[in-house]
């Protein structure tokens, strides 16, 4: 599915829509440019999963939680990640167990340690309100 949105407003409904039907344990790869709208998507995934909160990028502390909606949503940032071996340092097992959606920016980083259930590609569009967002469902090995 390729989606072009023409504000933060209509990204995050994008995302509020797809959050409906995601599932325990679900991995999204975030992928973009710096500024591209990984935060936005992340914040209308929230929204659809009834987290009531604040959503801010987790650069500095890589992983934010937020609870207290139908399902937990971990949002990462791995821009900051060496190695995707970090990955385990930061309890990326721990969190998959814990049956809520990831949400993961800069997910590139993660390598093939990652195993993502959708790719959620955003880039700028022809001005700079526009996003072209495409959600691919990655199959299973």
């Amino acid at each position: 599915m390729v989606v072009d949105t023409h504000s933060e407003a209509e990204t995050e409904a994008l995302a509020r829509r797809l959050a409906q039907g995601l599932e325990p344990g679900e991995v999204l790869a975030l992928e973009g440019d710096l500024g591209a709208g990984k935060t936005a998507f992340t914040r209308g995934l929230a929204q659809g999963l009834g987290y009531p909160g604040r959503v801010q990028s987790p650069t500095f502390t890589i992983v934010n939680e937020y609870e207290g909606g139908r399902l937990p949503l971990f949002h990462f940032d791995l821009y900051r990640l060496s190695t995707p071996e970090e990955l385990f340092d930061i309890g990326w097992e721990d969190y998959l167990a814990r049956g809520g959606v990831c949400a993961v920016e800069w997910s590139e980083r993660g390598g093939d340690l990652l195993s993502p259930t959708r790719r959620v590609t955003i880039a700028r569009g022809e001005t700079d309100s526009v996003r072209r967002i495409q959600i691919e469902e990655v199959a299973a090995c």
